[in-house]
C-alpha cells in the first residue's frame, strides 16, 4: 500500500468516526477515538471476560453465565459504552452480537431476537458466519465436544430432541464421511441458527444412518425451540473453538412502549438473558442490556407495572402466565435495583475528549482547529451534546473562519407513549 493510499484509508477512518460522533451514533472508529470513559464498568466487565475464559474450578465446574444491566439517560453514552465492551470481548475471543431493541426486534419474541443476535454475530476474526465456521471447527474427539455432549445430554436434557439429532447426523455426515450430504449439512446449521427444520428429510437421514428410532420429536412452539436454541449456541460456540458468546442489548427502555401484556412478556425475557436458566451451570455467555434510567420512575411506577402486571398476568389462570408473571416480576426487580449507572463525565474526562476530537477533525479535513467555546459545563450537559456542539461548530469555523459559534441545547423528554402494532399474539401459537 503506497504511503498517499494509507494516508487516504486514515482520513476516511477519521472522517467516518467524525460523523458517526456528530449523527449520535457511535461506530467502531469513533469509538478506538474516545475511549470509554466508564472505567469501573469496563473493570467489571473485563473481569467477566477473564472468569468466562478462566480455567475450571476445584471441582471441575466452569463459571456460567454473567451479566450486567447499564443505565443512563438518553445521549450519555449507553450505545458508545457497548461497542467498546464489544470490542473488548472480541479482542478476549469471544463471538459478540449486538441486538437493537426496535418494533421489528420486540424483546418479547424469542425468535426475532435470535434472529437478530445471529444476524449481528461477529467472530474475533471479523467472520460473520459465525455458526457455519463453529460448526466446521467440530470435533468429536475433543474436550469441548465432550463437554457439549455431556450437557445435552445432561442438564440440557429437557432441551427437544431435534438438537441431539441433528448433533449425532452432523457428525456422522461430515468430512469424509460415506454418503454425506452438504445440502443437508447446511440445513442443520441453518437450523441451530435459526431458520425451521424439514421433519421428513431429519427422519429420512436419520433411517440412512440407522438412528430412526432413536428419538421421537416430540412437538415444539417456535418461542420456546427459539429459547432452546440461545442455550444450545453458547455451548456449540465454545465446542467449535470461541471462549463464549457476548450478546449486548441496546435500547431496552423500548418495552415501556409496549402494551401491558408485552411489557410483561419483555421483563420475563429480561429476566431469562440476565439469569439464564436453572441448573444451566458453565453456559458460556455474557449479556450486557442498556436501559435509560429513568425506566423506574416513567415506567415500573408511572404505569403501576411493579404493582399490578404480575397479579393481571396471573389473572389469566395457566400455568405458562403464572411463570411468566414470576420471572417479569425478576425482570423488573433488576431494572429497580441492580443498574449500574454510566458516571457522568468529570473536567478531566471533557478536556481529554475535547483534546481527542480536536485532533480527530483536523485530520479529518486536512485542517488546524481553533479553540470553540461549545457548551457551558454543567453537571446536566450530556457528553453527546458536548460532543455533537464541538464538531458542528468546528464545522461552521472551516467553512467562515470568522464566524463565533454559539451553541445552545433544547432537552427533549422521554417518550413511553404506547406504539401501535405490538400486540400481534403469534409468540404464543
Amino acid at each position: 500500500m503506497s504511503r498517499e493510499h494509507q494516508w487516504d484509508e486514515e482520513r476516511l477512518a477519521r472522517r467516518r468516526a467524525v460523523e458517526a460522533l456528530r449523527s449520535g451514533v457511535p461506530n467502531a472508529d469513533a469509538v478506538v477515538a474516545l475511549g470509554s470513559g466508564q472505567g469501573d464498568i469496563e473493570d467489571r466487565f473485563t473481569r467477566l471476560l477473564g472468569d468466562l475464559g478462566g480455567p475450571r474450578n476445584a471441582s471441575g465446574a466452569r463459571p456460567g453465565r454473567a451479566s450486567m444491566l447499564l443505565g443512563a439517560g438518553f445521549g450519555e453514552g449507553k450505545s458508545h459504552l457497548l461497542t467498546h465492551l464489544g470490542q473488548l470481548a472480541t479482542s478476549a475471543g469471544f463471538v459478540v452480537s449486538t441486538v437493537v431493541i426496535s418494533k421489528e426486534t420486540p424483546l418479547h419474541d424469542p425468535a426475532k431476537v435470535l434472529r437478530a443476535a445471529m444476524e449481528s454475530a461477529v467472530a474475533p476474526d471479523g467472520a460473520r458466519d459465525v455458526v457455519a465456521e463453529a460448526a466446521a471447527a467440530l470435533d468429536p474427539d475433543s474436550p469441548g465436544y465432550a463437554e457439549l455432549l455431556r450437557w445435552l445430554r445432561g442438564p440440557g436434557r429437557d432441551m427437544n430432541e431435534r438438537f441431539d439429532a441433528t448433533l449425532l447426523l452432523h457428525q456422522r455426515l461430515s468430512g469424509d464421511a460415506p454418503g454425506a450430504d452438504e445440502e443437508f449439512l447446511d440445513s442443520i446449521v441453518r437450523f441451530w441458527s435459526g431458520d425451521p427444520l424439514r421433519m421428513p428429510d431429519l427422519r429420512r437421514q436419520l433411517k440412512a444412518v440407522g438412528e430412526a428410532r432413536s428419538f421421537t420429536f416430540s412437538p415444539v412452539k417456535a418461542r420456546d425451540l427459539a429459547r432452546q436454541r440461545l442455550r444450545f449456541l453458547p455451548r456449540l460456540l465454545r465446542a467449535g473453538g470461541h471462549i463464549g458468546w457476548v450478546v449486548l442489548f441496546d435500547e431496552v427502555e423500548l418495552i415501556g412502549r409496549y402494551s401491558l401484556l408485552q411489557r410483561g412478556r419483555s421483563y420475563a425475557e429480561l429476566a431469562r438473558w440476565l439469569d439464564g436458566t436453572d441448573g444451566d451451570e458453565g453456559e458460556p455467555l455474557i449479556a450486557v442490556a442498556a436501559i435509560t434510567d429513568d425506566f423506574e420512575t416513567a415506567v415500573l411506577s408511572g404505569k403501576n407495572d411493579r404493582e399490578s402486571l404480575p397479579g393481571r398476568l396471573r389473572d389469566k389462570q395457566t400455568e405458562e402466565y403464572a411463570e411468566m408473571a414470576a420471572l417479569a416480576d425478576v425482570g423488573m426487580r433488576h431494572i429497580e435495583r441492580d443498574l449500574l449507572r454510566l458516571v457522568p463525565p468529570d473536567q478531566a474526562e471533557l478536556d481529554r475528549a475535547y483534546l481527542t476530537l480536536r485532533q480527530l477533525h483536523g485530520g479529518a479535513y486536512g485542517w488546524e482547529p481553533p479553540d470553540v467555546p461549545g457548551l457551558e459545563q454543567l453537571g446536566a450537559t450530556r457528553m453527546r451534546q458536548y460532543v455533537r456542539a464541538w464538531i458542528n461548530e468546528w464545522d461552521l469555523v472551516r467553512l467562515d473562519p470568522g464566524y463565533r459559534p454559539l451553541t445552545d441545547v433544547v432537552e427533549l423528554p422521554g417518550n413511553y407513549q404506547e406504539l401501535d402494532g405490538l400486540d400481534d399474539d403469534s409468540t404464543d401459537k
